[in-house]
């Protein structure tokens, strides 16, 4: 039922979720022509001991751009070079977070026609602390070709606005290519950022949408994400710009990373394919085979045997076990775009019949696609206020209950108009869904508040109550860098070293124990106010074995509410001892949480010392409370619940 939506934006993979810490590690970043923009790699040293500029020498074909440094001073005392040498400098993201006594793996590719001697530094931010180093030494034919060289740095104090330097004093020339500094200490040694992707873990996810979004489409096709050049060994992956946000993306997160983030994370991936169209351009339907066959492609590579041909790729990867990929998305929001139908009907046939367990989820709603094309999913966005969130918590009670089921994914602010203008021909359309954006926007949606958490949570109770016609939700964007707030809110805000979770993701908390429990009918009995929301489920905890039930209640009004809460029909008693009440709220709507203050708006919990079938309880005004109720026994539960004044 709940997962979460990963894209690339506000830079939430490179320079955040993937640990990879050079900016434009392999200097492709300014484009094929030469000399290009390096940024952000500076110079040690002034343009009269050194120059640098990209050529076409590199060793890999997909791509070809190198760095060729070329050294005028040297050991002479007529042309000596400064005494702690001259290169070059990269800053990383903001700068580079390193941790005393942490291990960084370098890699750098060399060439060069006469002997080195390179010094490769961790140091602040102006180079006058040096926290580790290494010397790479070599005579001349041990880099006449290019030559690959690993070395692990272990950092002997902490700075979180570091850089890596490459200097020497010796003049000459030297090439380097693909130059790379990842922590060794990853979550689950898969190269993700470790505080990252356990604020995900925390959440439970039950599947991961990837990799976006607008990303997936692009401003361009030439600027769209490709699958394929994401795989295989990440020297040859040629990156490509990310022109939806703006910033240049190297690939290291690619197709098999995420699978393989799903696949940590115990998700269920969901892929969003590349089906032809950008944000300005579209694939007509006479020409748009290829495209249906790159991603029947893309399917082999996660679940190919290993003797396929893209199986084989995958398995040379170190993943020899197929990944788990049962969920295509066709699309990013392109209902409305020109070829989308006719095109959709030639992807869903040609995936269904190699792999017709493969479940297919459409960018149309059931209104706008005809019997002739069928799909197992329709996706649904939903931007609006966090008043009209709140009211959206009814949005499927009066949905059919045949045909596809919903995918539901709650956005956030979305910039475009042509945008909003689409999210609104959704939600008169609506019938079944995958919701899988969804987000408060507007003034009261800062960069993530109270209010617009307590309007979401509203909206996720009415598709808990309705998970027989929505199978998924998830909420987007999930990361925002602090130094690139692009789309705000998000879900977690981090930079180089710090992280927090906003009042959405802690409100999200309250949802991780929902899939796969079992919901009971609610119902509040309270005259002259309606400002509540509430559902019931019950749930094994997988820790302790114990079972419980679950109560969410949502007060949305400005008033704490007295309420007496009947549970009738459970087949085992409530325990007294063991129960817990769990509150988000704080002082004001508009709170939001910070690097100053990380913990303003989160969850408290406390013992619930009246446990019972009836129960008297306060709700604070503009809260999310849950009780969870220690029931005897794991014996099957049926029960009701009112709430009454």
């Amino acid at each position: 039922m709940f997962g979460i939506f990963f894209e690339e934006i506000n830079h939430a993979g490179a320079g955040g979720l993937w640990a990879e810490l050079v900016s434009n590690r392999g200097f492709e970043a300014g484009g094929s022509n030469t000399p290009s923009n390096i940024d952000p790699w500076l110079i040690i040293g002034d343009e009269s001991n050194i120059i640098v500029a990209t050529d076409r020498s590199s060793c890999f074909a997909s791509n070809p751009i190198a760095l060729r440094m070329e050294v005028l001073c040297g050991a002479s005392e007529t042309n000596a070079c400064p005494s702690g040498g001259v290169g070059i400098y990269n800053p990383g993201y903001w700068g580079m977070n390193i941790e005393r006594t942490n291990v960084y793996r370098v890699t750098i590719y060399i060439r060069s026609s006469e002997s080195v001697e390179l010094m490769v530094s961790l140091t602040s931010s102006d180079g006058l602390q040096n926290l580790a180093s290494h010397t790479i030494m070599g005579d001349k034919e041990d880099f006449v070709e290019w030559t690959k060289v690993e070395f692990d740095l272990q950092s002997n104090y902490i700075n979180t606005n570091s850089r890596l330097q490459l200097t020497t004093t010796k003049s000459g020339i030297i090439w380097f290519d693909q130059v790379s500094l990842m922590p060794s200490d990853t979550y689950m040694g898969h190269g993700f950022r470790k505080d990252l992707a356990s604020m995900l873990a925390n959440l439970k996810p039950r599947f991961l949408k990837f990799p976006g979004g607008n990303y997936v489409m692009g401003n361009y096709l030439i600027n769209a994400f490709r699958w394929s050049e994401t795989v295989g060994p990440w020297e040859e992956r040629p990156g490509h710009f990310n022109d939806a946000w703006a910033y240049w993306t190297d690939d290291g997160l690619g197709f098999f990373e995420f699978l393989q983030l799903a696949e940590d994370l115990g998700a269920c991936p969901v892929w969003v394919v590349n089906d032809g169209a950008s944000i300005y351009e579209g694939v007509p339907s006479a020409t748009i085979a290829a495209f249906v066959k790159d991603v029947v492609n893309g399917i082999e590579f996660a679940r190919g045997d290993p003797e396929t041909a893209w199986g084989s790729v995958r398995a040379a990867m170190g993943h020899p076990e197929p990944f788990q990929l049962y969920y295509v998305s066709i699309g990013n929001q392109e209902c409305s775009k020109y070829y989308y139908k006719d095109n959709y009907v030639k992807f869903y046939s040609a995936i269904k019949a190699s792999y017709p367990d493969i479940k297919i989820i459409s960018s149309c709603d059931r209104s706008a696609i005809s019997s002739d094309n069928p799909a197992d999913l329709y996706d649904v966005h939903v931007y609006t206020s966090s008043g009209d969130m709140f009211s959206k918590s009814r949005m499927f009670d009066n949905t059919a209950r045949t045909g596809p089921k919903v995918l539901a994914l709650l956005l956030l602010p979305q910039l475009s108009s042509f945008y909003n203008w689409l999210v609104m021909s959704y939600i008169i359309c609506i019938l079944q869904a995958i919701v899988s954006e969804y987000a408060v926007t507007g003034n009261d949606a800062g960069r993530g508040t109270l209010i617009a958490a307590l309007a979401e949570a509203a909206f996720l109770i009415g598709l808990e109550r309705n998970s027989d016609v929505v199978e998924m939700a998830s909420c987007a964007p999930l990361f925002v860098n602090d130094n690139d707030q692009r789309w705000n809110p998000d879900a977690i805000v981090f930079n180089s070293w710090q992280h927090y979770g906003c009042p959405n993701y802690w409100m999200l908390h309250f949802f991780k124990d929902s899939s796969s429990a079992t919901l009971h009918p609610s119902t509040i009995q309270l005259p002259n106010y309606d400002q509540l929301v509430t559902s019931a489920i019950t749930w094994n905890n997988p820790h302790d074995g114990n079972t419980y039930m679950k109560i969410k209640v949502v007060n949305f009004g400005s008033k704490a509410v007295s309420l007496n809460i009947s549970v009738t029909g459970l087949e085992t008693d409530i325990q007294t001892f063991g129960s817990i009440k769990t509150v988000l709220t704080s002082g004001w709507l508009r709170d939001e949480n910070s690097f100053q203050q990380p913990d303003k708006v989160v969850p408290a919990a406390s013992p619930i010392t009246n446990a019972g079938k009836q129960m008297g309880v306060i709700l604070n005004s503009y809260s999310l409370t849950s009780f969870d109720l220690l029931l005897d026994s794991e014996s099957q539960v049926r029960a009701s619940i009112q709430a009454y004044d």
